[in-house]
């Protein structure tokens, strides 16, 4: 297996729980965006199915990832295909990191605002699309060098 199929399998494992966190398991993701004591305001319902929203953005770029891996379709073949998937999947990472940095900056939560990013599932978070945005730049990179 080459590094650029382990990365396209961790990408679509990302994206596909990423789908079922924000999709299927909205209550569970409310939990961890609100601290316990705003779970009871009123708009909590609206926000924890407004966050499906964020599952259906990452479940088509995890299944692009899979059928990529699985399939081979030749368009996917050329060098060039190939490093401009990596650099799509790279971005799409490092905007779910990126994003996450003002929140860290300002210390993570700040009252009832923001959500943990230094500890629990937000920090895990952080770190994975912080690892893969690296592992699919590092696989465009070599791409690029054998272009």
């Amino acid at each position: 297996m080459h590094l650029s199929d382990v990365v396209l399998l961790l990408n679509a494992l990302w994206f596909g729980g990423a789908f079922i966190q924000f999709s299927v398991a909205q209550r569970n993701t409310l939990k961890i965006l609100l601290p316990r004591e705003e779970r009871g305001n009123p708009i909590a319902p609206t926000l924890a199915a407004s966050v499906a929203f964020l599952g259906g953005i990452n479940l088509p770029i995890g299944l692009l990832s899979l059928y990529l891996l699985a399939a081979r379709p030749a368009f996917f073949q050329p060098i060039e295909a190939q490093l401009a998937l990596f650099l799509f999947f790279a971005a799409c990472h490092f905007s779910q990191f990126a994003y996450n940095l003002p929140v860290l900056m300002r210390g993570g939560r700040v009252g009832v605002a923001y959500w943990p990013v230094l500890k629990g599932p937000m920090l895990r978070i952080f770190v994975i699309d912080a690892v893969l945005f690296v592992a699919n730049l590092g696989v465009a990179l070599l791409l690029m060098s054998h272009a």
